[in-house]
């Protein structure tokens, strides 16, 4: 690893009203190294890669980039100096192709003129590393998640990056794609890009990162070369504390009460799905992005009516034509992406908390404030929200509590079946843990649980039995006692139905 250091942060300090976001901040990146940046939830990492893409300016602080000192990054500085971000809230056109996204706001060298064609030639190059299946002129808005992560990632290397800043880039990714993306960060690596890679997911760091640098509550608490250190080691570092287990254990064991069943399921993608979900069970659905796991959830949510088959409710033929439909047949659904879909991000937290059970507060289309205060309170202390005043908004709380502030919209509402899509996305090792709490606490209070996870350790650990579905049908079957990684991962990429692993589904 080169000794050359491209970027310094020296002393670096940002103050907000009433919060020291960062602290006498001092760390180096080297050129070709792959440096991971974590914490907990507002320790301060997305500070300070704003601080050093000019989103933000410090209170005090020196930013060193390329031997020339800056007591504070313009937007245009750190596109000068080539430091691009790809961050976990996505900044791309929905409307536009996926080419023109990767190449918007920049010329194609050696053309003067936009050529559409030209764009959608060079933008391939660069989006087939990631995704060899999608159409180059496919509209952003019809892709999902991941495949919007992708263009992201593209839309940074398109560009003369010297520092790419990594901001959860695998949050949306299954294992097969992380590695695509891996092996183009090794590239870039070889060809002396500095590669900041901000993840909660601490095994990567040791697969890709050369340093490590551990932020806790705006503090730089250490450091270390991978090579030196830990897994335990960073847990403690980040949390000030031991944390024996990641997954805690639960014993209670699923009834035979079935409380939501499907029949031949088929719309949105989906082709005969089949399944029964039993009270005081955790169901996880199991596969490749674009599988349809997040598909069969807007089956059973009513977001999208299916073309056929049948959706029963304990034994009961229900239409689910609608969301309110789902909801007043005791179903919830905690979307993939909580900031577009699951929260109205500009409003308070107690509105967010209150928001699906206003029929039950209201009188005469009139919102009892003392009821919603009560229900607030209630469920803010039960879902452990860190905040002292419900009535900030929901954008001001890091991402677990974020999370949080979904399940208890849905809590409010006493759900019967749970679906949890990607329920720990982008959300610190500490409070993934206390998520996992709820979920069992939810088992206990009599509920069933949907849970679509990519991270394959939360998938295996948390599920009591897995269905595997890909290209939108269900490929394979998993009791407890059969949970196999690799298995799990052939029937991902299964073609067809079958390769049942137990008689009744």
């Amino acid at each position: 690893m080169s000794a050359n250091i491209v970027l310094e942060l020296k002393g670096i300090k940002k103050q907000y009203p009433g919060v020291l976001a960062l602290n006498d901040i001092n760390v180096s990146f080297t050129e070709g190294e792959v440096h991971a940046l974590i914490g907990e939830n507002g320790a301060g990492k997305s500070t300070l890669i704003k601080i050093c893409t000019g989103a933000v300016s410090p209170t005090k602080g020196t930013i060193c980039v390329a031997g020339k000192s800056y007591t504070s990054m313009t937007a245009s500085g750190s596109k000068e100096n080539g430091i691009v971000a790809v961050y976990q809230e996505f900044n791309l056109v929905q409307e536009l192709s996926i080419g023109e996204n990767i190449f918007l706001g920049q010329k194609l060298p050696g053309r003067l003129l936009f050529n559409k064609k030209a764009v959608c030639e060079e933008a391939g190059k660069v989006f087939k590393q990631f995704a060899q299946d999608v159409d180059i002129e496919s509209p952003v808005k019809d892709l999902s998640v991941g495949y919007q992560q992708m263009v992201e990632i593209s839309k940074a290397l398109s560009s003369q990056v010297k520092i790419l800043i990594m901001d959860e880039p695998s949050a949306p990714l299954t294992n097969t794609e992380v590695e695509t993306m891996f092996g183009v960060i090794r590239k870039l690596k070889s060809l002396g890009v500095t590669i900041i890679y901000i993840s909660h997911r601490l095994d990567e760091i040791f697969q890709i990162a050369d340093r490590v640098t551990v932020l806790r509550d705006g503090i730089h608490i250490t450091t270390k070369d991978v090579s030196e250190t830990c897994k335990d080691d960073l847990i403690r570092y980040m949390v000030g504390r031991e944390l024996k287990e990641a997954f805690p254990v639960y014993k209670g064991k699923p009834s035979d009460e079935v409380v939501l069943e499907a029949e031949n399921l088929t719309g949105n993608r989906l082709k005969g799905i089949s399944f029964k979900l039993r009270k005081g069970e955790i169901l996880g659905l199991g596969g490749l992005i674009g599988a349809g796991r997040t598909e069969l959830a807007q089956l059973l949510f009513g977001v999208v009516n299916p073309t056929s088959g049948t959706i029963r409710f304990k034994g009961k033929e229900v239409n689910v034509k609608s969301p309110e439909v789902a909801v007043r047949n005791r179903l919830a659904l905690v979307p993939e992406d909580r900031k577009k879909q699951g929260l109205v991000l500009q409003m308070s937290i107690k509105h967010n908390i209150s928001l699906a059970c206003l029929k039950a507060i209201s009188k005469y289309m009139v919102v009892s404030r003392k009821k919603e205060s009560e229900i607030v309170k209630e469920f803010k202390d039960a879902m452990k929200i860190k905040t002292s005043d419900t009535n900030m908004t929901t954008q001001s709380l890091s991402g677990g509590n974020q999370q949080k502030v979904v399940l208890a919209k849905w809590m409010a509402v006493d759900p019967d079946v749970i679906i949890l899509d990607e329920p720990t996305r982008g959300i610190d090792i500490g409070a993934k843990y206390e998520i996992y709490l709820l979920m069992h606490e939810f088992l206990r209070q009599g509920k069933a649980l949907i849970m679509i996870s990519s991270e394959m350790e939360e998938l295996i650990r948390m599920s009591d039995r897995i269905a595997v579905l890909s290209e939108g049908q269900i490929t394979g079957w998993f009791e407890k006692e059969d949970f196999d990684q690799e298995l799990i991962m052939q029937y991902s990429s299964k073609m067809g139905s079958g390769g049942g692993m137990m008689n009744d589904h």
